[in-house]
């Protein structure tokens, strides 16, 4: 896996996590404040595609995760 990659994980996960504690109708629920996270997942993502600055990329390529790659990729060359 590369840093693309755990960058998706990471993110879904926050907004699925937040999502499940935030939502009154969730068996886990816990406040609404919760769902403060899934808005900060949605402005980071929207603000590392404009400017490419993603504070979990530097930090992950610090920990020798590989880079490069499509997280979409088919394996097929192009």
């Amino acid at each position: 896996m590369n840093v693309e990659r755990y960058i998706r994980i990471m993110a879904g996960l926050v907004v699925m996590l937040s999502l499940a504690v935030g939502y009154h109708g969730s068996p886990i629920f816990v406040s609404e404040w919760f769902l403060a996270l899934t808005a900060f997942a949605g402005f980071n993502l929207f603000q590392s595609g404009i400017t490419g600055f993603c504070p979990p990329a530097g930090l992950l390529k610090k920990l020798g995760v590989p880079e490069g790659g499509a997280a979409c990729s088919t394996g097929k060359a192009r």
